[in-house]
C-alpha cells in the first residue's frame, strides 16, 4: 500500500520536491519488483528446481527397485532399546524391527534388519522393500508430484524474497530521503530562526 501510495507523488504540485519525484519512481520501480520481477524470478526458480527434482526422480525410479522380502525372525533388542524412556515410546511412533532376508535384482541374496511392514510381525510374513540393483537397501523413489511441489515452494520462496528485498529497498531509500528532509529543514530554520517574528525581517 505505501509502495502504491509513493506512486502518487508524481502528481503535479506546487510544493512538490525533486525528492518526491525521486521517491515516486523508486516506489514504481518497486512495484514493478513485487508485480513483474518477483512472480518471474519464482516461475524461472520452479522451473530449473521442478526440473533437477524431476531429473532426480527418474534417475531413482531407474536405480531402485521394489523386491520382495521375508520375515526371518524378530531382531534383537539392543541395551539402548531395552532402558528407554517408557514416555518418549507411547508418544513417539515405533516400529517393530525385524531381520528380513531378499533376493536383488541381480540374483544376489541378502539379510538384515529393517523396520517391519506389519504389527505384530510373523516369521514367514511376506512384504515389499526398496533396494539398488545390488541388493543394498535404499529410500522410496522420490514421486513426480512430490518433485512438483517442492519445485513449486521453491519458486514461491524465491519470488517472497525477490518482492521483500525490493521493498526493503525502498523503505531503506525513503528513509534516507527523509532523513535529508529533516537535515534540510533544521538549517533552513536555523537560517529564519533569528528573524522570526522580527518586523521587516527579509526585506
Amino acid at each position: 500500500m505505501r509502495t502504491a501510495m509513493g506512486v502518487w507523488r508524481w502528481r503535479r504540485n506546487p510544493l512538490r520536491r525533486p525528492t518526491d519525484l525521486f521517491e515516486a519512481w523508486v516506489a514504481f520501480a518497486a512495484l514493478v519488483c513485487v508485480l513483474v520481477v518477483a512472480p518471474a524470478v519464482g516461475w524461472v526458480a520452479g522451473l530449473r528446481v521442478d526440473g533437477t527434482l524431476q531429473q532426480a526422480a527418474q534417475e531413482q525410479r531407474q536405480e531402485r527397485h521394489l523386491v520382495p522380502a521375508v520375515v526371518v525372525r524378530p531382531a534383537p533388542e539392543s541395551a539402548a532399546d531395552v532402558t528407554a524412556d517408557q514416555s518418549a515410546q507411547r508418544t513417539a511412533p515405533h516400529r517393530t524391527q525385524i531381520v528380513a532376508s531378499w533376493t536383488a535384482p541381480d540374483g544376489s541374496s541378502h539379510e538384515g534388519t529393517v523396520p517391519a511392514a506389519e504389527e505384530p510381525p510373523r516369521a514367514g510374513d511376506r512384504f515389499r522393500i526398496w533396494t539398488d540393483a545390488h541388493g543394498r537397501l535404499v529410500g522410496q523413489p522420490l514421486d513426480p508430484s512430490s518433485a512438483a511441489f517442492h519445485a513449486g515452494m521453491a519458486g514461491l520462496a524465491a519470488a517472497i524474497g525477490v518482492a521483500a528485498l525490493g521493498e526493503t529497498v525502498r523503505r531503506l531509500v525513503v528513509r534516507r530521503l527523509v532523513h535529508r528532509r529533516y537535515i534540510r529543514l533544521d538549517r533552513a530554520w536555523a537560517a529564519a530562526g533569528p528573524d522570526w517574528g522580527r518586523a521587516g525581517a527579509g526585506s
